[in-house]
């Protein structure tokens, strides 16, 4: 079976410092209770080669063994804090996209 990532892209924020600090403060360890998950990748948008913006902010991979374990792990209540904390400190909005690898 193929790994099944949940990509948390979020857009630029009105005020970069403050997302970042709860961010990492208070989101992050809300989020880090989500079950079944395998690992967390952190990635920060950085401007393109012709100095054009990074079209997200950032991006949140939450990786799971299957399709089986995202249900569980995403359908669980420590998910639905993490989902319902987003927009506390995501004012330029985020979108979710999940993928299978391979």
């Amino acid at each position: 079976m193929a790994q099944v990532v949940v990509n948390v892209m979020y857009n630029a924020p009105a005020d970069p410092e403050a997302f970042e600090t709860y961010y990492f403060g208070t989101h992050m360890p809300i989020a880090g209770k989500i079950p079944s998950v395998e690992k967390v990748v952190l990635l920060k948008g950085l401007p393109g080669p012709d100095g054009s913006p990074a079209p997200y902010y950032r991006l949140t991979q939450i990786w799971f063994a299957d399709a089986a374990a995202m249900a569980a792990g995403m359908g669980s209540a420590e998910a639905q804090a993490a989902t319902g904390d987003i927009p506390n400190f995501a004012t330029g909005g985020a979108s979710v996209m999940i993928s299978e690898v391979g």
